[in-house]
């Protein structure tokens, strides 16, 4: 890869690449999800632990997506990846590789957020006897 004056690797981080990762590691992270919660035998238990998992993590990704497309915004076009750390040379230039580890974060914590919640849907539809019931 090449580097620029500074050591940055180019090409830069872009935006979409980094979303797409996020959801990318966010679908990834349903698996375990799903395996934790049908582990769980009572109905009413699996209902609480899926809404509650998917309400305190969505808020969280909520919240890590909205503060890293601002720190994205504030680094003005200089993105550098988290093994550029060494190339930054102030406190304030920490935004250019934190911007984009919140959002792909945020990404990830939102997507797994809706998944847990829309099972949580699913189990709480789901009819009385059924495997995802028991």
């Amino acid at each position: 890869m090449a580097l620029d004056q500074d050591g940055v690797m180019l090409p830069r981080l872009r935006s979409a690449d980094v979303a797409r990762r996020g959801v990318t590691f966010g679908l990834l992270g349903v698996v375990p999800l799903v395996v934790v919660a049908l582990s769980i035998t009572d109905h009413s238990d699996r209902r609480e632990f899926l809404a509650v998992v998917g309400g305190v993590v969505g808020l969280f990704g909520a919240i890590l997506l909205v503060v890293g497309a601002g720190f994205w915004w504030a680094s003005a076009g200089d993105i550098r990846r988290v093994r550029d750390w060494r190339t930054i040379t102030g406190q304030a230039a920490s935004v250019t590789v934190v911007g984009p580890l919140f959002l792909r974060s945020g990404l990830f914590l939102l997507v797994l957020g809706a998944a847990a919640l829309g099972l949580c849907q699913l189990v709480a539809a789901a009819p009385y006897g059924s495997w995802l019931h028991s």
